[in-house]
């Protein structure tokens, strides 16, 4: 999916949008790709963001605080949409803000001037190629599919706190389904029936637990990369004016995909958490 090619006295350069994320440089066996990069300069941003936030809290709020104590109001009301509890809204709320904070940030850095715009000329395959120095974390699938593998790791490890061990390894491999047979079958004959049913409910759960990480990272990496490629393409047709329209859209889109994120997240550890009957 070729953007442009640049013809100089050493021959073209090609620019493309992969789907891979482009090596810089190494240090030692570790590769350090472009949407590291970039990653690592959102975290650093957020982190100097966390400082002076921290260092400007007070207890009759004034100021800054005043915005970012009713957005936090705003989001638990989101999230008290999904859990039904201010106590597990509140319990929910700082791995769930943080994957926010994190993609949000992704995202809007994905679409800054000078990413994607600003690299170095590398060679592959004979051919010279433009390498940019940033690309847009959530725009590589490798972030995509981390983040998708932290929260839904992070559900499971909540639900065995909430549920219990041998109550949650229940839910997928139902053991205690075939065990309760012998012991029920005189007073409930159907339970012959209905328990391997249940039993199977569960290893469709196992299965499910897998298309929710692939849906996640694809989801999130698809309409991030598809508004890269959106903005890319109409800056080659015409550098000014036209992409400020796309801009503004890729602005809105990439804090509803942080939050459509976030929100899959707390429901997954919403139901994770809830006992069998709930």
């Amino acid at each position: 999916m070729s953007e442009h090619a640049e013809n100089s006295n050493q021959g073209s350069v090609s620019h493309e949008h992969t789907l891979y994320a482009e090596p810089i440089f190494h240090v030692g066996a570790f590769t350090v790709t472009n949407s590291i990069l970039n990653s690592w300069i959102v975290v650093f941003l957020i982190l100097v963001l966390s400082l002076f936030i921290r260092r400007k809290v007070r207890i009759v709020p004034k100021g800054i605080q005043n915005v970012f104590e009713m957005v936090i109001e705003k989001f638990l009301g989101i999230f008290d949409l999904v859990t039904q509890s201010r106590s597990r809204s509140l319990k929910f709320f700082p791995l769930v803000f943080s994957f926010f904070i994190f993609i949000l940030f992704s995202n809007w850095m994905g679409i800054l001037p000078g990413v994607g715009s600003i690299g170095q000329i590398a060679y592959a395959h004979g051919e010279k190629v433009f390498v940019p120095y940033f690309r847009g974390g959530t725009a590589d699938l490798n972030t995509t599919l981390a983040l998708a593998i932290i929260g839904v790791v992070a559900s499971h490890i909540f639900g065995i706190i909430a549920l219990g061990a041998w109550r949650y390894f229940n839910k997928f491999i139902n053991i205690r389904a075939f065990l309760e047979i012998p012991k029920k079958i005189r007073k409930d004959p159907m339970i012959i029936f209905v328990n391997p049913i249940k039993a199977f409910v569960g290893l469709i759960e196992i299965i499910g637990e897998i298309a929710k990480v692939a849906s996640l990272s694809f989801r999130l990496f698809g309409n991030v990369f598809a508004g890269e490629v959106l903005l890319a393409s109409m800056s080659a047709i015409l550098a000014f004016g036209v992409p400020l329209p796309f801009i503004f859209l890729e602005v809105i889109v990439g804090m509803i995909q942080a939050l459509i994120f976030s929100v899959l997240i707390l429901a997954y550890l919403t139901m994770n958490t809830s006992a069998e009957e709930h």
